[in-house]
């Protein structure tokens, strides 16, 4: 007969111990999520910075300026599009419409927010639907004839048939 060093009570106690901690292994915890303190004077620091670093040729520093501008301040749609721009200049699509799109919480009625979107969706991200939603927002809100616009619009259409 072999020697258990369990009783059979402690061996089910401790299986089911381990039952519930392996529950929780996969399971989360999450701290409560600290709020972005916004501070729009010096966000439009940040921003002239941004946008001396850009005119010099200096992308990487404008990034970096323009990021902190727009989480001090994700309401000026001006510097979450050239932000965004410059991202898609770097290949960074997914980054920049994540971006445009954060911008638009912020901006809705900002019709070059929907434009860029909607050409980043179709074109690099072949996301057709996006773009589709995107371009038809940005016509409604031009009110012009834009008959190239209009002309996207119906060829997203026929390829989403």
């Amino acid at each position: 007969m072999a020697f258990n060093p369990f009783p059979k009570t402690a061996l089910r106690s401790v299986l089911l111990l381990l039952l519930v901690l392996g529950g929780c292994a996969g399971q989360e915890i999450r701290q409560p999520e600290e709020s972005v303190k916004t501070d729009p004077e010096l966000a439009a620091k940040f921003e002239k910075e941004g946008r001396t670093a850009f005119e010099e040729g200096r992308k990487g520093t404008a990034v970096k300026a323009w990021k902190k501008a727009v989480e001090l301040d994700p309401t000026n749609a001006v510097t979450v599009n050239n932000l965004a721009l410059v991202l898609k200049d770097q290949h960074r699509f997914a980054e920049a419409a994540k971006l445009l799109k954060a911008g638009l919480v912020h901006s809705p009625d900002v019709a070059e927010l929907h434009f860029n979107l909607a050409v980043i969706a179709e074109l690099y991200l072949l996301d057709l639907e996006t773009a589709l939603v995107h371009y038809s927002r940005y016509r409604e809100l031009t009110e012009e004839d834009d008959q190239q616009v209009a002309g996207w619009i119906a060829d997203l259409e026929r390829r989403l048939e």
